[in-house]
């Protein structure tokens, strides 16, 4: 098997970035996910401003076969700095091998290596807890749009230092500012 290369290395790589996430979804979830999940990273990719997210790439022989973007939170009443995962994708054929464990621990070192004091995501609370992640509540931290599934509104402290209610109204990028996320 090729070696695997973790990196930040999605600039130039959209087209490629956006083809993993709509076939990873569309296999997994059908092919109006794919579409809708291969749209939000397109506009993830080129209308949030490089500030407010940060891409990783895991890449074997020239090909990426992960990816993963976190973008930024804000609370009004906040001042720490949050980014939120999501989405994540794994190349179907490629499930299985540790791989998004991998990518996933890279950004999140990276996101508090550069003083990203929390990071959140929503989803599947078994897969998110290898990798640090927990349970929280919408009252301990309020999301952008209600939640369709709260069990699966996770986060992590990535300065050490106990997680602690985030305080304010949330807004998240454009991007992701829609309900149909959430």
């Amino acid at each position: 098997m090729a070696p695997m290369d973790i990196s930040q290395a999605g600039k130039g790589r959209e087209p490629a970035l956006v083809a993993l996430f709509t076939a990873t979804f569309t296999a997994s979830e059908g092919a109006a996910e794919g579409a809708l999940i291969g749209d939000l990273v397109r506009r993830l990719l080129a209308d949030t401003p490089a500030s407010d997210r940060y891409v990783f790439t895991a890449e074997a022989g020239g090909t990426i076969v992960g990816g993963a973007i976190f973008s930024r939170l804000i609370y009004d009443r906040e001042a720490r700095t949050v980014f939120v995962l999501g989405p994540v994708a794994v190349a179907t054929e490629r499930q299985g091998e540790g791989i998004g464990q991998r990518l996933l621990s890279h950004g999140l070192k990276t996101l508090g290596d550069a003083g990203v004091d929390v990071a959140m995501t929503y989803g599947d609370p078994g897969y998110y807890a290898r990798i640090g992640f927990a349970p929280i509540s919408e009252a301990f931290a309020p999301a952008p749009f209600p939640l369709q599934h709260p069990e699966g509104w996770l986060a992590q402290s990535l300065t050490g230092a106990e997680m602690t209610p985030l305080q304010g109204k949330a807004r998240c990028v454009a991007a992701l500012d829609d309900p149909v996320f959430w």
